[in-house]
């Protein structure tokens, strides 16, 4: 069945004293358009993580993230009590030997020495936290995946309900094209009595007429559109991938439908062209949103 590109998939991992964070967005798109914020941690796999994306979604506008929540009394800044030791002796010293005034407030200043409130270790990803992460990219995708799933069932409810609309349009125009004929032959019998001074020979005139009618006939724009019909239905329900396909489906059934309106010289059939293209409207608009 098919998928809608619009979805949402979100995951939330630990591990150790982090909680990582995976959000993805999708919205319809010719083509995968994908941005990523991804933690610094884990920049070195993003073409992995770009991998897996393309993979599971193929197409659409896609917003990843990938963010750490640290508890913050284990992610404050340590302080350097040997650094901060070393420097209070120097300044000790120093106004030892210049007779200058010891500082009142020791603590204010040796907070502000250089590198006493510095980290100084660089955060390794290690095999074991990668896997976790991608446990929960791999979440986050298969959450998108469903929701694009219940997405694409509602968009199927709907075309199927509009096909069936136009299906049942194009029944309707069956006794409006069978009595039109009649009243054309009619109409230009009549007006030629009208001119009685004008002879014509009636044999041609019949000839003349079934041409006039054959140029007016509709049979073969309403079986295309018939077949147009059921050949959407069908690629419906040949799985995912489907979108750009059902969108030239469409297209011919509009060219179907806008020739029955070019041949149709009667009100009632107009009419009812104008309510087959309102129905065909309304699946246009929804066939972008389609995997």
């Amino acid at each position: 069945m098919i998928q809608s590109m619009t979805g949402y998939g979100k995951s939330v991992v630990t591990f150790n004293e982090k909680k990582i964070n995976v959000e993805i967005k999708s919205l319809n798109s010719k083509a995968l358009d994908l941005s990523t914020r991804i933690a610094p941690l884990y920049r070195e796999k993003e073409m992995e993580m770009r991998q897996m994306i393309s993979k599971a979604l193929v197409r659409g506008k896609v917003d990843f993230s990938i963010w750490i929540e640290k508890d913050a009394s284990l992610d404050a800044t340590p302080i350097n009590s040997a650094l901060v030791e070393n420097y209070y002796h120097q300044i000790k010293d120093i106004a030892a030997k210049t007779g200058m005034p010891e500082p009142q407030d020791w603590f204010s200043i040796l907070v502000r020495m250089p590198d006493v409130m510095s980290k100084t270790e660089a955060e390794v990803l290690t095999d074991e936290e990668w896997a976790v992460a991608r446990g929960g990219v791999e979440q986050a995708l298969q959450a998108l995946v469903e929701f694009r799933k219940q997405e694409g069932a509602a968009l199927y409810n709907k075309f199927s309900e509009k096909l069936d609309n136009i299906g049942s349009l194009l029944a309707s125009i069956e006794p409006y094209e069978k009595s039109r004929v009649e009243k054309i032959r009619s109409r230009i019998v009549e007006g030629l009595k009208s001119i009685p001074e004008i002879e014509y020979d009636k044999n041609r005139l019949e000839q003349e007429l079934i041409y006039y009618i054959e140029k007016l006939d509709i049979n073969e724009e309403k079986q295309r559109l018939a077949n147009h019909l059921k050949y959407f239905r069908e690629t419906m329900n040949d799985g995912i991938g489907q979108g750009k396909k059902l969108g030239f489906i469409a297209q011919e059934m509009g060219r179907e439908i806008n020739t029955t309106g070019s041949k149709s010289n009667q009100a009632e059939m107009q009419n009812i062209v104008v309510k087959m293209k309102d129905e065909l409207e309304q699946i246009k608009e929804q066939v972008l949103n389609v995997l």
